[in-house]
């Protein structure tokens, strides 16, 4: 505006100049309108606009009060899991099932998703029932849904529950050293509380028959509770939905679950933390046969988990969700005359309940089939009880319902008729023509399909960006003629280096047995066939201490096969460990390359005064990994034999002193049964 002034004057000159320029009316207009501008704007402020809340809760303010969830919905009892593998929250599930026949309400729950600080105040609720399902873990530790919970118990002394009923059912295995320890911990310590029992401790056994033995107790525990509550039982053993079916016919494909274990598309766009609900998908990286011989098939494999920011240490877990055989998939699709293909939902009717479906939905029956439900398992005698009303043939029905009794006749009849010979949910239907349940029904009823946990078989040391596996491929003949494969290890078999579908969703589960805090320790490591898989890791670690120029211990192994020239695994490493000093001694046991049998505790008990003086008088850690049924005692039992020769204890006294190592975490043990 300055620049065109001189021009503007050069027209006017020698003419009356007005009182305003019309530059100055221009700019009086431009400021009077600029203040009523603010003048209006000021008394009229722009309106915030209102956002509408969200319906949906967030994850922070999710009820964690279960006293308050059983009052709003009229529940009486409440079933507490404690699982694993889902065996515990199946068992809770049922139990929370049969409330209804019994004119009670009740829910089953996962302690870790609650305040279980509200034990005391179940007293609020007349005629009320906790029921315990507590699975033990590992060498008597509690499952992970279940530490909070003990951690608790232990630290509230001052805790007063004398306004609470309860019960425990526990679920172990007699092999194991610490046998149904939480179960029976949790049982002595709500007494110790003030708690009242109203039925005793049930003990089921994996090692045996573990659904018949939760089958007697809940045969004789719902006729405590209807005493001690003053209830009858209703007399109808009519089958009771959980779940009603939703056909989708025109859902976007993007909404609908294909395999993920949480979140929708977490396949797709991968986002750590990593976890059980949220598995990496780890490429599998090698993948080759370790026997040169013999009729099995012995595996090593690496995942890659580069970029993945997954921590491990050796002697941890890998967890992996493996996949259904699509033959056994693509057969249940046939015999029940169905479109595997159609996306359903199954929602369930009590719309309180935080558990919405029983697997991820919406879904298709092939993907539920296929990733979320287990199909090789014999089903347990619930799933037969209520699928008999689908058998046209009355014999066929009269058989299913005998198999969930509690008569000797019945037991014995699912004892040899499904267990024994391992018929799965496929082999049920195909030799019981007349049996023809809705598909969404015996969705609703098959458990889920659980992850598989290997010994990780490496250092994050020296393997920082992969997780080694060992494995042996499980496929055996049944009574019926039938083979069956073992689900995680025949579809890990498949896995193709840089194939299609060659990743594997996994996650990491910490694990107590590690090496020692001193590398100045010396090791003794017993681990025949794939329990040496977490020592190739313990190896390793003391490898490369040993180049960081550490003090490293002796480190012992005892390994053990069938033969040398078929299935001495990881012959070359373990080789070449000694050759180079990392492996102080190398004791390999033959079991059949000569007349008699030999085993790894032949060798402790030929290295007896060696191993004595490693652990009596140098401080060594002792590390068992394999079969706990035969090995593990086995093992134990050399080294009381040991104790007792060379420590001149008697039975008991070594008995207590190998006990006293496993205390001090100088004993530690990975079998499996």
């Amino acid at each position: 505006m300055a620049d065109k002034d001189p021009e503007t004057r050069t027209h006017i000159v020698g003419e009356e100049e007005p009182l305003f320029s019309n530059l100055d009316i221009f700019l009086f207009s431009v400021i009077v309108g600029l203040v009523i501008y603010w003048f209006m704007s000021r008394k009229q402020p722009e309106p915030i606009p209102e956002f509408k809340k969200l319906d949906t809760p967030s994850p922070t303010t999710r009820e964690t009060s279960f006293i308050e969830k059983m009052k709003k919905t009229g529940k009486n009892v409440i079933v507490f899991y404690g699982s694993q593998t889902g065996t515990a929250e199946e068992f809770a599930n049922r139990l929370a099932k049969d409330t209804q026949r019994y004119g009670m309400k009740g829910m089953a729950a996962d302690p870790e998703e609650y305040s279980m600080g509200e034990l005391g105040r179940l007293a609020e609720i007349q005629n009320s029932l906790a029921i315990f399902c507590m699975a033990t873990y590992g060498e008597g530790d509690p499952t992970d849904n279940a530490q909070d919970f003990y951690d608790w118990l232990q630290e509230n002394d001052d805790e007063d529950l004398s306004g609470l009923n309860y019960t425990v059912f526990a679920l172990g295995n007699k092999t194991y050293e610490h046998y149904n320890a939480m179960g029976k911990y949790v049982d002595k310590r709500l007494e110790e509380l003030g708690a009242k029992r109203i039925f005793d401790l049930g003990l089921g056994d994996d090692d045996g028959n573990l659904e018949e033995d939760f089958i007697s107790w809940r045969e004789q525990f719902w006729p405590a509770v209807c005493e001690h509550f003053g209830v009858e039982a209703s007399g109808d053993e009519s089958s009771i939905r959980q779940y009603e079916l939703k056909v989708h016919t025109d859902l976007n494909m993007n909404k609908v679950y294909t395999g993920e274990i949480g979140r929708l598309k977490s396949f797709e766009v991968q986002k750590p933390p990593f976890d059980s609900k949220n598995p990496f998908l780890a490429p599998v990286i090698v993948n080759r046969k370790l026997n040169k011989a013999g009729d099995r098939h012995l595996m090593h494999l690496e995942l890659d988990i580069t970029g993945s920011k997954i921590r491990y240490e050796s002697g941890d877990h890998v967890a992996v969700f493996p996949t259904n055989d699509l033959e056994l998939v693509n057969k249940l699709g046939e015999i029940l005359g169905v479109d595997l293909d159609v996306v359903i939902s199954l929602n369930n009717l009590d719309e309180e309940s935080n558990k919405k479906h029983p697997f991820p939905c919406p879904t298709t029956y092939r993907t539920a089939l296929t990733h979320y439900l287990d199909i090789t398992n014999p089903p347990r005698t619930n799933v037969l009880y209520e699928l008999a009303q689908y058998a046209s043939d009355p014999k066929d029905q009269e058989n299913m319902r005998k198999m969930a009794s509690s008569s000797p006749e019945g037991k014995a009849l699912y004892q040899n008729w499904v267990l024994d010979s391992c018929r799965n949910i496929l082999a049920v239907l195909e030799d019981m023509p007349s049996l023809k349940p809705p598909i969404d029904h015996l969705c609703e009823l098959l458990p889920r399909l659980q992850a598989r946990y290997y010994s990780i078989a490496s250092s994050s040391k020296v393997h920082p960006n992969s997780i080694h596996i060992c494995a042996v491929v499980v496929e055996y003949a049944t009574k019926t003629g039938r083979v069956n494969k073992g689900v995680a290890t025949n579809w890990l078999k498949n896995k193709l280096i840089n194939g299609h579908k060659s990743t594997v969703p996994m996650y990491i589960r910490k694990s107590q047995f590690r090496l020692p805090f001193k590398a100045s320790n010396p090791v003794i490591m017993i681990g025949p066939g794939t329990g040496i898989a977490p020592f190739m890791g313990f190896i390793q670690e003391r490898g490369w201490l040993k180049q960081q120029e550490k003090e490293v211990g002796e480190t012992v192994m005892y390994f053990g096969c069938r033969h040398k020239n078929e299935d001495y695994i990881y012959q070359e490493e373990l080789e070449e460990a000694e050759k180079n000093g990392v492996l102080t001694q190398l004791n390999v046991a033959f079991s059949r390359d000569q007349e008699h049998k030999v085993y790894v505790q032949h060798h402790l008990k030929k290295n007896k005064e060696h191993v004595w003086k490693l652990i009596h008088t140098d401080n060594a850690h002792i590390y068992v990994c394999g079969d706990a049924r035969n090995m593990a005692k086995d093992v134990q039992t050399a080294f009381y034999e040991i104790a007792e020769e060379y420590g001149g204890m008697t039975r008991t006294q070594a008995t207590d002193y190998v006990k006293k190592l496993m205390t001090k975490g100088r004993y530690s043990q990975d079998v499996w049964s």
